[in-house]
């Protein structure tokens, strides 16, 4: 049994499972909403204590499910390696400090056939753009089979295949985790952020430069594919951590985004 264990847990959030637990469960009262869940979400992912609330107002919907969603298909930048293409596990499970989750290998053989996906265990060893959002997820969720892809260079059309070929009905999620501006001024940040919004909002790809977001290419895929779908996007919270945990002096920009 192939197993990827946790890589960041006990920095960017409780290796203690109790405490993991009552961290994520304390966001989520905060963040409490009758919503329902969105189709896609665009969720943050830096350590907890600075954008774990920001997180939560996308994940607290998730509690609400009419039915069961089955499915995650998690897309994250590369922070360690870097490689052309999308970076898929080898791995059975993914493994917290709450337990293991079952890959979907059925998924993962299905889309290497495309062109642009490969099995990379290397981008996936230490990546945390993915690994923070699986507490969540188990938190939310209970039982569901985990399609964790790590982005390297690619383009927005080849990002939006993937997510067309993995796309499903209800019981798919599509999850893309990115943080927006990075290492700005407080107010320099927010005003970037709001013209990142603003694109996210209009589902214009084009309009998500380089500096607006770490996981801008996986975005700018899920806007193209949520344009052809029909979808409006929403944002649920946009915050850095000024307003969280940090000094204002250079900051990092969080935003939570709804796909129906």
């Amino acid at each position: 049994m192939q197993i990827r264990p946790p890589a960041v847990a006990g920095m960017f959030y409780p290796a203690d499972p109790t405490e993991l637990h009552q961290t994520i469960q304390h966001f989520l009262r905060e963040a409490e909403t009758d919503e329902l869940p969105p189709k896609a979400m665009i969720v943050p992912h830096a350590g907890y204590i600075y954008s774990g609330p920001v997180a939560a107002s996308a994940y607290a919907r998730l509690k609400n499910h009419p039915q069961p969603i089955e499915r995650v298909v998690l897309l994250g930048p590369s922070h360690r390696v870097g490689f052309y293409g999308v970076a898929a596990p080898s791995a059975e499970y993914f493994e917290t400090p709450l337990g293991r989750i079952e890959v979907d290998r059925e998924a993962i053989e299905q889309i290497v056939k495309l062109s642009e996906v490969f099995v990379f265990d290397q981008a996936h060893s230490l990546e945390h753009s993915l690994e923070v959002h699986l507490p969540f997820l188990q938190e939310t969720l209970g039982k569901f089979k985990l399609v964790p892809l790590v982005v390297g260079s690619a383009t927005a059309d080849e990002v939006g295949m993937v997510l067309e070929a993995l796309w499903g009905g209800p019981e798919t999620l599509i999850v893309i985790s990115s943080d927006l501006s990075h290492y700005l001024s407080y107010e320099e940040a927010r005003r970037l952020d709001r013209v990142t919004t603003a694109a996210i909002e209009a589902l214009d790809a084009h309009a998500i430069g380089d500096e607006q977001a770490c996981g801008r290419i996986p975005i700018r895929g899920l806007l193209r594919v949520a344009r052809r779908h029909g979808l409006q996007a929403h944002a649920l919270d946009v915050r850095n951590s000024g307003d969280t945990a940090g000094p204002r002096d250079h900051v990092v920009g969080y935003g939570a985004y709804a796909f129906k």
